[in-house]
């Protein structure tokens, strides 16, 4: 029953052995199986937002620029869930146990991400009239109970997915579906008011654009288990639905960095003159409390697996007879 853990629809060859030691899956990653490109797909791309966030901070005083937090926020939590995911599918075949945490993990700092773009998108995207509204004032509040939301209902969907597996699914997705929609509905008010208005839209506005364009690609690819539903087998290692799913979510990260660095930029003047200014609160320790949920929701539900990996008294009592 184990073993169907590690199994992945129309995924039929390339898995590592169940029971791998953490070497063995550091060594795996140097080695074509059918999480080589998973794993390389997102740690390529930390560096690369690390590299930008390094070349943000050599032009921006995040220390002392409280305007500039919500993008030091989004940029700390865009270099840290490709790390974290490529890392949960790096050592996810050490056991049944290890693969659920790992993958917690994995949905922690994807939650987490989602806040960020709250944060960032509550600050900066905003659309002009919605600016001191009552949504605005409380979009990072509810944006850190999506949060909450969403690393528990993803965590939990590990439980039933053997027994349940479409029940699974339709939890996990629905889990990001809802933070999602709930951050990027300020964006979609822009981009349907600049097209019914019949405007020129902005270069940060047309980065938007592409960063919805791929984030509903990421969502049919990670639903639709195409192109290895269509020919089991043919695309174990190279091609399968999560490879691509990985490529478009980080390309579709790196537009959306784009647009939220130029909505910065270009509006501060009139964001400073006409809403207020980020607070510490609001921003870093909006992060501060949320890590500290999220953790501790990843801790409950790691709890039960953590306790049934432990041997049992008569299984100690019988190794210290040996």
């Amino acid at each position: 029953m184990k073993r169907q853990v590690f199994r992945e629809e129309s995924i039929i060859s390339g898995y590592r052995h169940p029971r791998s030691s953490a070497m063995d899956c550091v060594l795996s990653s140097f080695q074509m199986n059918n999480e080589t490109i998973n794993i390389w797909t997102h740690f390529l791309p930390t560096w690369y937002f690390v590299w930008r966030f390094l070349a943000l901070c050599s032009t921006m005083n995040f220390l002392n620029d409280s305007y500039t937090w919500p993008l030091l926020v989004y940029m700390l939590l865009i270099c840290i869930y490709p790390f974290t995911s490529s890392c949960a599918h790096t050592f996810s075949s050490m056991s049944a146990e290890s693969r659920h945490i790992c993958y917690f993990f994995d949905y922690g700092a994807l939650s987490l991400y989602s806040l960020g773009c709250a944060i960032s998108y509550g600050y900066y995207v905003i659309p002009d009239c919605w600016v001191n509204s009552w949504l605005h004032q409380h979009f990072v509040l509810i944006a850190i109970g999506n949060s909450l939301f969403c690393t528990s209902m993803s965590c939990y969907s590990r439980f039933v997915e053997l027994q349940f597996p479409k029940r699974s699914k339709a939890l996990r997705t629905g889990a990001f579906v809802v933070p999602f929609i709930f951050d990027t509905t300020p964006l979609f008010y822009r981009v349907l008011s600049c097209f019914w208005g019949g405007g020129n839209p902005s270069d940060a506005l047309s980065s938007h654009c592409c960063h919805l364009l791929f984030a509903f690609l990421t969502c049919f690819l990670f639903t639709a288990h195409l192109p290895e539903r269509l020919a089991p087998g043919r695309f174990d290692y190279i091609g399968h639905s999560h490879q691509l799913f990985h490529v478009s979510a980080v390309v579709g990260t790196h537009f959306q960095m784009e647009g939220v660095i130029a909505d910065m930029t270009s509006r501060r003047a009139w964001l400073q003159l006409h809403g207020s200014m980020p607070s510490f609160l609001g921003t870093i320790g909006a992060l501060t409390v949320s890590l500290a949920l999220n953790l501790a929701v990843i801790g409950i539900f790691s709890a039960p697996l953590l306790w049934k990996t432990r041997p049992s008294s008569s299984q100690q009592h019988a190794c210290k007879e040996q």
